[in-house]
């Protein structure tokens, strides 16, 4: 994030807030964006699921589930370079998060990218 008044972290931070909110009424009405999200919520999960094995998704603070669900959609998606959505989920953890939020999320969403990379293809047997 280069500016806070960027276009593009506001527009995240209003997604997040609706994560959040979402995390606690799934009876809401929300956005287009925010339905893709949504549809797309249990893959999403089994990638925390993965990368935080510690960390069972009903006692991940929500601020931070909700900054991780975005990211990962926005990787999965291609909707944002690597480093720009977990720089921007990064951000919003040290605007909306607790003092560990940010260290937390950076190293989900780095396990994600890991897990994401195409695997080097091994010697062929013949």
């Amino acid at each position: 994030m280069k500016r806070s008044d960027d276009p593009r972290h506001i527009h995240r931070m209003h997604l997040v807030k609706q994560l959040f909110a979402y995390s606690f009424s799934k009876e809401q009405e929300f956005s287009e964006e925010l339905g893709s999200i949504v549809a797309d919520l249990d893959r999403i999960d089994q990638h925390i699921h993965t990368c935080a094995p510690d960390w069972p998704i009903a006692q991940i603070n929500r601020v931070d589930l909700g900054i991780l669900r975005l990211a990962i959609f926005e990787l999965l998606h291609g909707k944002a370079p690597i480093k720009v959505a977990i720089d921007e989920a990064v951000e919003l953890a040290k605007e909306f998060g607790s003092q560990s939020s940010p260290k937390f999320v950076n190293g989900v969403l780095g396990s994600v990218v890991t897990n994401l990379a195409p695997k080097p293809a091994g010697p062929k047997t013949t």
